[in-house]
């Protein structure tokens, strides 16, 4: 079970988390998440504990958990629905993104000598 630790202080490390929650059971995987460019720590980690019991055990007891200064905040993380579904209408989406900007780059050649571009031509047919 994938687990959310939230409202960490900024000198929490990896190891303290994996030290803490190796109390409550076997850890599969800790990950603090850090700033890119500072290499901070934002806060909040997932800690992955592969005994569902172990894992709500840890969520019981160390939920409002002091540590560093910090009361923590410890809860079974949550997966975006249709995440999956989402990664492959990205991909698809894609050219299609490419190809639009293609089109609003390049200048519209209308029959008419007017100057307007036709609105269906750059943004293609719109439904409701």
């Amino acid at each position: 079970m994938k687990l959310l630790v939230r409202n960490l202080a900024k000198a929490t490390t990896e190891e303290k988390l994996l030290t803490l929650f190796k109390e409550h059971g076997n850890i599969q995987s800790c990950n603090l998440v850090l700033d890119k460019d500072t290499g901070a720590s934002k806060g909040f980690a997932f800690v992955e504990m592969p005994k569902v019991g172990e894992a709500k055990a840890a969520i019981k007891q160390l939920n409002g958990y002091k540590l560093a200064g910090n009361l923590i905040r410890v809860k079974k993380a949550e997966t975006k629905k249709g995440a999956e579904e989402t990664t492959e209408a990205v991909a698809e989406a894609k050219p299609v993104i490419k190809e639009k900007k293609a089109a609003k780059k390049a200048p519209v050649k209308t029959e008419e000598t007017s100057e307007m571009a036709d609105p269906a031509v750059v943004w293609g047919k719109v439904e409701d």
